[in-house]
């Protein structure tokens, strides 16, 4: 990303340093402060910062196109390279455009598994060899897995550059997949879920996801259950490597101190004859429709712990995808609904009116595919259904009687650009943040246009996405709980069902 020169005080001489080319923060993090120096000359004299009205939203590229690469390989593999000589670091990458939406529910964890073992050694060395290999040039490797993506990424000094690629290539290419290991990082992994069947808030939203989705991939996490990882082998995943890491599937990206021209010729020398092998030319088959409606009427379910003495509370229907037109009107909106932390009415409500609880938030799954809406909070078990009917009535006024106002839309767009500054620090977080672009086959230039998009949404366009997208009346309403006690509160709202963890 592109610096900027400043001026440099002595503050013990008084002297000024000009021209020392001193590189300083980027661009997309001072831009909401210089946005809010611009704003302070608007303030009202004596009003409290929270009080006073948000700075204008900052305009113009992320990127400067001078320091962006992009070409595609003759076999189709996309490469993104982002110059920026700030510091002698580089990232690199590699991400496929699948994960674990495009497999079979009775392989839930399969993607998880896989990234894992891809991990534990490739190319000539194994788990220990690897592993020993990155540490002694202090440099980091990663594999991970998400509903639409898998990814391999490593970074280290721009004096490694030659090395950390051929990690890259060796991982990528060459995995071992050794016996050994993925029996290892098998049962780790079903630890992990044994593990989760006590940490209410994931078993909480366990069951909502089966809930929404009972058929569907979605419904089961990324990480999978006990009985679908349970039946794993090495032979799925080098199916599921074979079928995924193929170069039109494929995306490598490059940050840091590099030069574009010797490192296309080095991506080109690795990567140049990489073929599609036993897969073919095309990408896998992509994630299923879930259901469009889902539930189809309200649903009140109890998920049994008679020991807690805190409720988990989860209000979830389904949501909208990556792609969806309405996402940003959609985001506003939830900014203002529980998005925001402090500033949201959820937070506003039932914390700091009501002291109900301690944290509560809404959000919208956005992914390949419609993802969940979902409200989520806990709060002491006598007090679940007034906690409940309070996140129901906040969820009804914000559609109906209490839209979303001017003032609370101004606020939610400084939030959202703000945090939207934060998150691209970094030459590796842009970069990353492209990639996810050519992941969900959005237009290229959407970064640099987020920031005009969000300042055009209208108060209308949020209420129209608040009337289109929030469904409290046919909400599936997931309590974790001590039944005996919880059931009581709810038998008038409609009927219980009651099922153990």
């Amino acid at each position: 990303m592109m610096g900027w020169h400043q001026d440099i005080r002595d503050t013990r001489s008084g002297r000024t340093r000009a021209g020392l080319g001193v590189r300083v923060l980027p661009f997309l993090l001072w831009g909401p402060i210089l946005a809010g120096v611009v704003g302070c000359a608007a303030w009202l004299p004596g009003k409290p910062a929270w009080e006073q009205p948000p700075p204008p939203l900052k305009q113009g590229p992320v990127v400067s196109s001078d320091s962006l690469t992009r070409a595609r390989l003759d076999n189709g593999l996309v490469v993104m390279l982002l110059e920026d000589h700030r510091l002698p670091t580089v990232s690199l990458g590699l991400t496929v455009r699948s994960g674990a939406g495009s497999v079979d529910p009775g392989r839930a964890g399969l993607v998880e598994l896989t990234a894992e073992v891809m991990n534990r050694g490739a190319g000539d060395r194994d788990a220990l060899a690897l592993a020993e290999a990155v540490d002694a040039l202090g440099a980091s490797l990663t594999v991970s897995a998400g509903w639409d993506s898998m990814s391999v990424k490593v970074s280290g000094l721009s004096r490694d550059l030659d090395f950390l690629l051929g990690i890259l290539g060796d991982v990528v290419l060459a995995p071992r997949f050794d016996l050994v290991e993925v029996e290892k990082a098998r049962k780790e992994q079903l630890a992990g879920l044994e593990a989760a069947n006590d940490n209410p808030g994931e078993l909480a939203r366990r069951e909502a996801m089966a809930i929404l989705y009972p058929d569907h991939r979605y419904g089961r996490p990324v990480s999978g259950l006990p009985e679908t990882v349970d039946g794993l082998d090495q032979g799925a995943v080098r199916d599921l490597h074979r079928e995924f890491f193929i170069p039109a599937n494929a995306i490598v990206s490059a940050s840091g101190d590099l030069d574009p021209e010797a490192f296309s010729a080095a991506l080109a020398a690795l990567f140049g004859d990489w073929t599609s092998g036993e897969a073919g030319d095309l990408a896998p088959a992509g994630t299923p429709a879930p259901p469009a409606i889902t539930p189809g009427k309200r649903r009140i379910v109890i998920v049994d712990k008679p020991d807690l003495n805190q409720a988990r509370i989860i209000i979830a229907h389904e949501g909208i995808a990556r792609t969806d037109p309405r996402r940003v009107a959609a985001s506003l909106l939830n900014a203002t609904l529980g998005g925001s932390g402090f500033s949201s009415r959820l937070m506003r409500k039932l914390r700091s009116e009501e002291g109900l609880t301690y944290g509560v938030r809404s959000g919208f799954g956005m992914r390949s595919r419609p993802g969940p809406f979902s409200v989520s909070t806990f709060t002491r078990v006598p007090e679940t259904r007034r906690a409940v009917d309070m996140l129901l009535d906040e969820l009804t006024g914000i559609r109906s009687h209490r839209t979303q106002s001017d003032e609370e839309l101004a606020k939610a767009k400084s939030y959202t650009v703000g945090q939207f500054g934060l998150g691209l620090e970094t030459s590796a977080a842009v970069l990353g943040s492209l990639v996810s672009l050519d992941v969900y086959g959005l237009p290229a230039d959407s970064l640099d246009t987020y920031r005009s998009r969000i300042s055009a949404v209208t108060p209308a366009q949020t209420h129209r996405v608040a009337d289109e997208l929030l469904h409290p009346d046919r909400a599936a309403i997931v309590l974790l709980g001590p039944a005996e006690i919880l059931a009581p509160q709810f038998e008038d709202l409609g009927p219980v069902e009651i099922v153990t963890p």
